[in-house]
């Protein structure tokens, strides 16, 4: 059964190029099982993450890349208050999946 995690963060003001810039630059290859990543404008200065992967366990085997490329972003992000730190991350399996 495929995976998807999501992820919300707000970015500092004025540091969206950048974010954006350091997402492009994210080496696909180093997340293995990837079947897609898609990064969402939600808001004024909101973002989601979203990607599809083989296998929760595909999934979790490149966390270490995604904790990377996050380490990268944390100086761009804004707490997001509550205790949440500056992501909010979501996973599991997809049970259900629909195309035009």
């Amino acid at each position: 059964m495929t995976a998807a995690n999501v992820v919300h963060m707000r970015v500092k003001p004025g540091q969206e190029e950048a974010f954006i810039r350091i997402h492009e630059e994210m080496p696909m290859t180093a997340m293995k099982g990837a079947l897609s990543f898609s990064l969402v404008k939600s808001g004024e200065r909101q973002f989601i993450v979203m990607g599809e992967w083989e296998s929760l366990d595909a999934m979790a085997a490149a966390r270490p890349a995604m904790i990377a490329n996050l380490d990268k972003l944390r100086p761009l992000l804004e707490d997001l208050g509550g205790g949440r730190g500056v992501t909010e991350p979501w996973s599991g399996e997809i049970v259900l999946k629909r195309s035009a």
